[in-house]
């Protein structure tokens, strides 16, 4: 069994521009990313609900479903060694069954801390057809060497 490669911090620099991902949304995507986070509130699963009792045009993705899409997004650009510091977005808009999402990402800054962890700062836009729905910046700690590993840092080596 071989092990999946790391991404390196010495590999990443400022203005990289991550692959895109698409994702075509559909109601499950929806249904199943509100029942993951526990969230019941019924414009996330009733269709009936969020359009006559809300005016909305269909069920839409919740704030813990569009996290977890830039998680994958970004885990998905480090490889398993990749550890998620910090991730702070912005909500402009609703994402609904039937859109195509697209997730691009580009590296802001590229930094070892005073404690020896490299991190990459991202900026990460998810859009749907021209228009941006979701924006964020996500702090994600990547292995400076071969022999790191950002997942067993702790206490006073782990400083998000």
């Amino acid at each position: 069994m071989t092990s999946a490669p790391k991404l390196l911090l010495s590999s990443v620099a400022k203005g990289d521009v991550l692959p895109s991902l698409r994702y075509s949304v559909t109601a499950t995507t929806v249904v199943l990313g509100a029942m993951a986070s526990r969230d019941w509130r019924p414009m996330h699963h009733d269709k009936d609900f969020a359009v006559e009792r809300n005016g909305l045009p269909d069920i839409f993705l919740n704030t813990p479903n569009q996290a977890a899409w830039f998680e994958r997004y970004v885990t998905d650009w480090t490889g398993p060694h990749g550890r998620l510091g910090r991730v702070t977005f912005r909500m402009k808009g609703s994402v609904f069954p039937g859109d195509v999402m697209e997730l691009y990402g580009v590296v802001d800054d590229v930094v070892i801390d005073r404690v020896g962890c490299g991190w990459a700062q991202l900026s990460v836009v998810l859009r749907v057809g021209d228009e941006e729905k979701t924006t964020a910046v996500v702090r994600v700690a990547l292995p400076v060497d071969e022999s790191d590993n950002p997942w067993r840092r702790r206490t006073d080596q782990w400083r998000p």
